[in-house]
């Protein structure tokens, strides 16, 4: 039996799992590799404060080997119609990064095959408590052991959901394609933008690769009906705004295909974390598993790698009999949540440009 099984190979995934390894735990880790190198997905910006977790799970020179770019420079139109500039420089912790997603992913996984991590490419569907742990319940029927179970499955938190309350801010959606340049002797410009609109707002960052990154987010119904069919509908949203209207056409990014939609909402499980005082068993949830945070924040990634350390950090302690780290942990992620709660609400308040638009209406009661 595994002193730790991991449900979820993504980014909060594989640092559970190599923090537990290189403590010397016996690791199970469950669930396909997070992407086949090459898919796009979003959330490529990686916050400066995650260098010290990637330190300490022994990827320090990850970023470093990657084709990842540091952001060096963020614009915002954010309650003026003008542009202001944010230096990464003046950030205390350094410059962040715009990463290749696919493979910064890759190179995680490459890091946990490395590390000899028991890893069972299989969804993980269930789980249920036995005399000595957790019994996890594969896709194809089999049972697998573990005395301390870990929740890194994503938003839709699949086996921690049924021991804790799932709390919910908002119901963000985010509209979102990679765009290419129709003239690639055109330079873009190595930077992010965000936008504010009376609708929600607008996200456009370089990638490494000179693509455009560019996503939109609103509430489910305040978006136009067929948007995720109809490319037309996509150019003319991006075509009312005034800065992202001017990147695309200066760098000739082009707009072919209609964008793809995901959930972008602020989620938590409260707690994230337990050990039964009479069992001793004990779960923890980590990477949007835990919390899944507006996107406005940039700290998902960097979150998600936090999130894996700890929880795993936690579960040893737990297994080892102390189940002091596991609670701490779970109150250090509720306190972040109220934090963040309220850092959302003074920058969604700074905007006021459109105080009777519903997006801005709804936030402004935050």
């Amino acid at each position: 039996m595994a002193d730790i099984v991991i449900a979820g190979a993504g980014v909060a995934g594989a640092a559970a799992a190599l923090t537990a390894a290189r403590a010397g735990a016996r690791v199970l880790l469950l669930g396909p590799v997070a992407d086949a190198a090459g898919r796009d997905k979003p959330g490529e910006s990686l916050s400066a404060s995650a260098r010290a977790v990637l330190e300490a799970i022994g990827c320090a020179d990850l970023l470093a080997a990657g084709p990842h770019r540091e952001n060096r420079v963020t614009y915002s139109a954010w309650g003026l119609p003008a542009l202001a500039q944010r230096h990464a420089a003046g950030h205390p912790e350094g410059n962040g990064f715009v990463l290749d997603r696919p493979a910064f992913e890759a190179a995680l996984a490459d890091a946990v095959t490395a590390a000899g991590i028991d890893w069972r490419r299989e969804m993980a569907l269930a789980a249920h408590a036995t005399g000595g742990g957790w019994a996890v319940t594969l896709a194809s029927g089999e049972e697998v052991q573990g005395a301390f179970l870990i929740d890194a499955t994503g938003r839709s938190a699949t086996l921690a959901r049924h021991h804790a309350r799932r709390f919910r801010a908002d119901r963000l959606v985010a509209c979102w394609a990679m765009l290419a340049r129709s003239d690639v002797e055109v330079e873009p410009t190595a930077a992010s933008l965000i936008e504010a609109v009376p609708t929600g707002w607008w996200y456009a960052s370089l990638l490494p690769d000179e693509r455009l990154s560019l996503a939109f987010f609103s509430d489910p119904d305040l978006l136009p009906r067929g948007i995720s069919r109809d490319p037309a509908l996509w150019r003319q949203m991006a075509d009312e705004t005034q800065f992202i209207r001017r990147w695309l056409e200066s760098a000739t990014f082009s707009i072919d295909a209609p964008p793809r939609l995901a959930s972008a909402a602020t989620t938590w499980l409260g707690p994230a974390g337990h050990m039964d005082p009479d069992t001793g068993l004990g779960w923890a949830a980590a990477g949007d598993a835990a919390c899944g945070l507006d996107p406005l924040s940039s700290h998902g990634l960097a979150t998600a790698l936090w999130t894996g350390q700890r929880a795993a950090l936690a579960g040893l302690a737990a297994v080892g009999g102390d189940p002091a780290p596991l609670a701490a942990y779970a109150q250090t992620l509720a306190g972040a949540v109220t934090d963040f709660l309220l850092q959302r609400s003074r920058i969604y308040g700074l905007e006021r440009r459109w105080p009777d638009a519903p997006f801005w209406a709804r936030r402004q009661r935050f």
